[in-house]
């Protein structure tokens, strides 16, 4: 069968990743392209689009923007119409997946959403277009089941795929010396992989290293963007890595998370950390307004009560980030809290699998409706 498979950003890369090798496995006739990135073209996606080229966030940026999102729009379309795939599989990215969704069905194809958009975060009514145009819900936090239940969509959980991730992790064992990191502890900065954050989040997390001199900083550098763009923060006590953010953290006593997955990855390497989040002045004021959750952090959110501090906008100080991560240094009381409270959003999570239970059942759900159409 032939499947079209679209990621905006690099999470949705990763985990799509794991989803094509499932598919895969399930149908060895499959053929898969798709806008994605480097982790899906390497499990043998023909990948159309780069997500690097993609890559707004916020309202304001989003308008900003609006002409070229568009225009990829219309590319997409061009292309899944060219293809004529027996499946489209969408994976979080909300904005545009959305609108692709909406259109796809349209159109009569068989649509399939693996990590559903965060309709529960804000403007919750979009649940009921994602049952509409979707032909598959499969979601990845336990609490997605009730909220949809709500609007009376039966989605299936399916596990976290982020499991799948670091279950697949294999650490390093010189990861230290090769990047010459042996000299002190390490705190992990984790600044996010859009440029426009990155920027923000790093100035505001560098700042704090005089209050740390026994500590190394460490920043965990993404591939999209070069070491150049990097280089104005580093120090003799500040360190780059790319893409080793898994060994960074398995080595890591504390880091500075800009919100996101990545938050919840630092739980689950068991690492205390601080959450830090800023956009532009509107995209908040809008944020404030239309947001339906208490929580940014996916931490906070499964936990369902405050895990780990989160410093958003104004709150989003040097001094704040350097008093809360001098919080959990050491033996503190508030790190064992902390990495007990992991433990227990483990055990919420499940296990292993999300991603190849996934691939199966859209395979399974794709051929019993080729029998049921015979």
């Amino acid at each position: 069968m032939k499947y079209f498979i679209i990621a905006g950003e690099r999470s949705g890369d990763l985990h799509g990743s794991n989803l094509v090798t499932a598919i895969k496995m399930a149908d060895k006739e499959a053929e898969i392209v798709g806008w994605g990135g480097d982790y899906m073209e390497a499990a043998g996606v023909n990948i159309l689009m780069h997500y690097k080229a993609l890559a707004f966030m916020g309202f304001f940026e989003v308008l900003m923007n609006l002409s070229k999102i568009l225009g990829f729009f219309k590319v997409c379309k061009k292309q899944v119409l060219d293809y004529k795939p027996d499946a489209i599989i969408l994976i979080d990215y909300g904005g545009f997946n959305m609108r692709l969704a909406k259109w796809a069905k349209s159109q009569g194809f068989k649509v399939f959403y693996y990590i559903s958009p965060k309709v529960w975060a804000w403007n919750q009514n979009r649940a009921l277009k994602l049952k509409q145009n979707i032909d598959r819900l499969f979601v990845i936090f336990p609490f997605e089941v009730d909220f949809f239940k709500k609007f009376d969509y039966e989605v299936e959980f399916v596990g976290n795929p982020l499991f799948d991730a670091i279950a697949t992790f294999r650490p390093n064992p010189d990861f230290l010396s090769q990047n010459k990191l042996n000299d002190k502890k390490i705190i992990a900065l984790l600044p996010g992989s859009r440029k426009q954050e990155v920027e923000k989040m790093l100035e505001l997390m560098v700042a704090t290293k005089k209050q740390f001199p026994e500590y190394r900083f460490v920043i965990a550098g993404v591939g999209n963007l070069s070491k150049e763009f990097y280089q104005r923060f580093l120090t003799d006590d500040i360190s780059l890595v790319f893409d080793q953010a898994y060994d960074l953290l398995s080595h890591a006593e504390a880091a500075m998370v800009t919100s996101g997955t990545a938050t919840l990855e630092t739980a689950l390497f068991g690492v205390p950390q601080v959450v830090c989040y800023k956009t532009s002045p509107i995209t908040y004021s809008i944020g404030k307004i239309v947001i339906r959750v208490p929580f940014i952090s996916l931490v906070n959110l499964i936990a369902q009560k405050e895990v780990v501090t989160e410093l958003l906008q104004d709150e989003l100080t040097p001094e704040n980030i350097a008093l809360e991560i001098k919080m959990v240094l050491n033996n503190s009381e508030r790190r064992k809290e902390q990495i007990a409270e992991y433990q227990r959003i483990r055990s919420i999570l499940g296990s292993t699998g999300a991603s190849a239970t996934t691939g199966k059942r859209i395979v399974e759900i794709l051929n019993n409706s080729r029998l049921a159409n015979h």
